[in-house]
């Protein structure tokens, strides 16, 4: 039964990282649409409207990207090592 409850709040803070890895929050101003990606940092920028017209375009931030991945893996394994004192 205790295992139960530590495999529980693993894979609970497991989707907890990676929606807040993939979630995107929407910036628009008259002239400029993007969806921003990524929590804490910013990672990852689409660009979907600029004042030309509709556009794709993608910008990858490799550091902000790896400290993101880094900050989730430690917070996991971190969860992990403190439900295993637990119980």
């Amino acid at each position: 039964m205790r295992t139960t409850y530590g495999l529980a709040i693993t894979a609970a803070t497991m989707v907890v990282a990676l929606v807040a890895m993939l979630y995107g929050s929407i910036y628009t101003v008259p002239d400029l649409g993007t969806v921003s990606y990524g929590l804490p940092l910013r990672w990852g920028v689409n660009t979907v409207e600029t004042i030309a017209g509709p556009v794709d375009r993608w910008t990858v931030d490799i550091p902000a990207l790896t400290i993101d991945l880094v900050f989730w893996f430690i917070a996991i394994i971190l969860v992990q090592f403190f439900v295993s004192l637990r119980w």
